[in-house]
């Protein structure tokens, strides 16, 4: 029995939704499983603080106070 083109588009019609939610639900999976990825890769890097050399700090500062003097 053949059927005609009509119920063929209405019923591939008929099926998309179950399709979309098919989809929606695998990216849903997906998604759900990066984010437990992504929540274990969030820790905070080490970071060791070093101190400025005094040498460079105040061959800064008589840059700038011989900058002033020259401006004066």
């Amino acid at each position: 029995m053949y059927y005609s083109e009509t119920k063929v588009i209405m019923g591939g019609l008929a099926h998309v939704p179950i399709l979309i939610f098919i989809v929606n639900l695998i990216k849903g999976k997906f998604e759900s499983i990066a984010a437990k990825v992504v929540e274990v890769k969030t820790e905070e890097p080490k970071v060791k603080v070093v101190e400025a050399k005094e040498e460079e700090v105040k061959a800064e500062e008589l840059n700038a106070s011989e900058v002033k003097e020259e401006a004066e």
